[in-house]
C-alpha cells in the first residue's frame, strides 16, 4: 500500500478551508472564553522554517485542547512587520518596504494554512495596517502625556549585520540569534518607558502565574524593583559627583569599594586624566563581550583608579 502524503494533505487542506474549523465563536456565546497568542513572526523573509513550527506547534496543541475541553477559543495570529528586519529584507530584494513584506506575508499564511494551523484568519493582525497601529500610537501618547515615556540614551545589543537591536535574550554565545555575527553594545538615544513605577504591581502578578521559576526570574531582573539606598559622593581630585546604590545601608560602612557598570555613558568621563584610560575602557568591552557570550559568566572587574569620598567615615572608597 503506498500512502501518497500530498494527496493526503490536499484532501484535509481543502476540508479545513471549507469548514473553517479554526473559527471563534461569537463573543455572545455561552461557551467558557480563552484567549491564546502567538509572538508575531517578523515577515523578513522568504518563508517560514521549522524553527517557527516548533514554537508554534505547543500554542497549537494548546489551543486545540482547550476546544475540546469547551472553551471558545480565540487564536489569532500576525505579523510584526514595522521595523528595521522587514526593512532589511526590503534593501536585499531591492523593493519597496510595502511590496516585499506583503510577499512574504503571503507566503507565510500560505504556509502555516497548509500546515492546518488552529488560526483564526478572520482575526489576522498586521502592525503596519493603519487600523492598527493608530492604536498603539494612541497607548504611547497616552503613556507620554502621563509622563511614563522619556528618552534616554542608553547601551543596546546591536547585530551589525541585521542591523537592528537585540534583546539580551537573542543573544547566543556572544552572537545574534538569527545570522550569528557577532553582537556589539551601542549606545542608541531611544524612547523608554517607565516600567518600575508599576514594580510592585507587575510582581505581585508574577506571583498568580503557574510559569517555570527560571520564566519568572527573568521578568523579574526585567522589572528592576530595586530597594536601598541612593547616596552622591564626591569623585576624588575631580568636579565629579557620582551617584551609586547601596541594597544594604546596616552595611554601608562596611562597603569596600563602589562598582560603575562597563557599558555605563559615565565611565569615559570618570577616566578623564587617568594614565592608562584606553586600557581600562578596552577591559569594559572585553567584560560587556564575556557577559554576552556567557550568561552565567562570574564577578570581574578593573581599578579605574578614581576614589570617592565615603559620605559616612569619610574615607576614599576606590
Amino acid at each position: 500500500m503506498n500512502y501518497d502524503v500530498l494527496q493526503v494533505e490536499k484532501k484535509w487542506q481543502q476540508r479545513w478551508k471549507k469548514t473553517n474549523f479554526q473559527a471563534t465563536q461569537p463573543a455572545t456565546s455561552n461557551q467558557k472564553k480563552y484567549y491564546c497568542l502567538d509572538m508575531f513572526p517578523y515577515p523578513s523573509g522568504s518563508g517560514l522554517h521549522v524553527g517557527h513550527w516548533r514554537g508554534y506547534v505547543l500554542s497549537d496543541v494548546y489551543a486545540r485542547l482547550k476546544r475540546l475541553q469547551g472553551y471558545n477559543v480565540l487564536h489569532p495570529m500576525g505579523w510584526d512587520a514595522f521595523g528595521l528586519p522587514a526593512e532589511n529584507a526590503a534593501i536585499k530584494e531591492g523593493k519597496h518596504p510595502a511590496v516585499a513584506t506583503a510577499k512574504n506575508i503571503a507566503n507565510f499564511k500560505e504556509q502555516l494554512q497548509a500546515i492546518g494551523a488552529i488560526y483564526d484568519w478572520s482575526k489576522e493582525v498586521n502592525t503596519t495596517d493603519p487600523h492598527y497601529y493608530k492604536w498603539t500610537q494612541w497607548i504611547f501618547l497616552e503613556m507620554y502625556t502621563a509622563g511614563l515615556a522619556y528618552e534616554a540614551m542608553t547601551p543596546i545589543n546591536w547585530c551589525p549585520s541585521c542591523l537592528t537591536g537585540l534583546a539580551n535574550e537573542e543573544v547566543v554565545s556572544g552572537g545574534c540569534e538569527r545570522c550569528g555575527s557577532k553582537v556589539e553594545q551601542r549606545s542608541v538615544r531611544q524612547w523608554m518607558l517607565k516600567i518600575t513605577d508599576y514594580a510592585e504591581k507587575l510582581l505581585s502578578g508574577l506571583d498568580k502565574l503557574e510559569w517555570p521559576e527560571k520564566v519568572k526570574l527573568m521578568q523579574k531582573n526585567w522589572i528592576g524593583k530595586s530597594q536601598g539606598l541612593v547616596f552622591t559622593a564626591p569623585v576624588k581630585d575631580t568636579d565629579l559627583t557620582i551617584q551609586t546604590f547601596s541594597a544594604h545601608f546596616e552595611a554601608f560602612a562596611a562597603d569596600s569599594f563602589v562598582v560603575i557598570a562597563p557599558e555605563h555613558s559615565f565611565l569615559p568621563t570618570l577616566l578623564a586624566g587617568v594614565e592608562n584610560k584606553e586600557e581600562i575602557l578596552q577591559y569594559a568591552q572585553h567584560m560587556i563581550r564575556e557577559r554576552n557570550a556567557h550568561k552565567d559568566v562570574g564577578p570581574d572587574g578593573i581599578c579605574t583608579g578614581r576614589y570617592i569620598v565615603d559620605p559616612v567615615s569619610g574615607k576614599d572608597l576606590p
